[in-house]
């Protein structure tokens, strides 16, 4: 999925300043953002104080929207550099398309997880016969230095491992958890899980302690260590816990997202992820002068998306906070 703003924000990411030291329990305001012609999400990430929780860098939750009269997504062909892009749906079904000739259609429980590496580009569409609603989260890791220059390439599994216990079912999208391991490729010690809550579970689950986390609701409300969270909003965790209590008076989906800390320092602007303000101008004037580097979607009726403006100002690569 594509950060379509026309006036995108540089985004400087990176570096442990802004890791906490231990537990925290801090609300992540998020924001209301027009996705294409008809789509709104919520992003979570990067927002006011917060841009990275380890390697995920971007967390867009959408839906559920009601789409039975209209086109639902429609994201047009768009590049990427340096990042994987993560799908999660829990409602609805997207066809993707992109330049390595991947024609997939996936649905709720299904990983698509895309590896940008050194350059590729990607379409998102709901089907022209879709399911009425459509509700998931797009999500961003940060490739480190060492492998964001690898060849793209695109994952999709249909069927993904956890576990259910006491009111609570998981599903590993990334990572390993209570013993669960994804099949998806990662690049840094990384963790992503489904949580599903039955009405009135009370559970605790393990946490790795030289992690630090997120927590996002996709749908219902829970407590979290005695601390409200509600549908749309995201709790940043902090690191040092070996365990997290969720406490959950009606059925509710949660997305556990965690990893180690992010060391390096990087710069995000529009759909790349780079290193240097250089580095992201390049990439705008490759996709805007159709390089080769990203190659072309094939199967796409439409045109593609151009890269907006560059900023006025210096694109240089910051700590983790604002």
């Amino acid at each position: 999925m594509s950060n379509l703003d026309r006036r995108p924000a540089p985004r400087e990411l990176g570096g442990l300043a802004g890791t906490s030291a231990g537990p925290a329990l801090d609300l992540l305001p998020g924001k209301e953002v027009l996705l294409g012609e008809s789509t709104r999400v919520r992003r979570l990430l990067p927002t006011l104080g917060r841009r990275m929780v380890g390697a995920w860098a971007f967390v867009d939750h959408y839906g559920p929207d009601d789409i039975a009269a209209g086109a639902g997504m429609q994201v047009a062909p768009h590049p990427h550099t340096g990042l994987q892009t993560v799908s999660w749906l829990l409602e609805g079904e997207v066809h993707h398309l992109d330049s390595l000739g991947s024609d997939v259609r996936f649905g709720p429980g299904q990983l698509a997880l895309m590896t940008a590496g050194h350059g590729i580009s990607h379409a998102e569409q709901s089907p022209v016969a879709h399911p009425r609603f459509l509700h998931g989260a797009q999500l961003w890791v940060a490739l480190p230095d060492a492998h964001r220059e690898t060849a793209p390439a695109f994952e999709h599994h249909a069927t993904l491992p956890g576990w259910a216990s006491d009111g609570l079912t998981t599903t590993v999208l990334v990572g390993s958890f209570g013993g669960a391991t994804s099949p998806g490729r990662t690049y840094t010690p990384l963790v992503g899980v489904d949580l599903a809550l039955a009405p009135g579970a009370d559970v605790e689950v393990p946490m790795e302690p030289g992690f630090e986390y997120g927590l996002l609701a996709s749908s219902g409300s829970v407590v979290v260590d005695g601390a409200p969270l509600g549908r749309g909003a995201m709790l940043y965790l902090g690191t040092g816990r070996t365990t997290l209590r969720l406490t959950a008076g009606e059925a509710s989906r949660l997305l556990l997202l965690g990893g180690e800390p992010f060391e390096e320092r990087l710069v995000m602007w529009w759909n790349f992820v780079g290193r240097t303000g250089e580095e992201i101008a390049d990439y705008a004037e490759q996709w805007n002068g159709e390089s080769d580097r990203f190659g072309t979607v094939l199967g796409y009726d439409g045109a593609r998306l151009e890269a907006p403006p560059l900023p006025p100002v210096p694109l240089k690569p910051r700590g983790r906070e604002r």
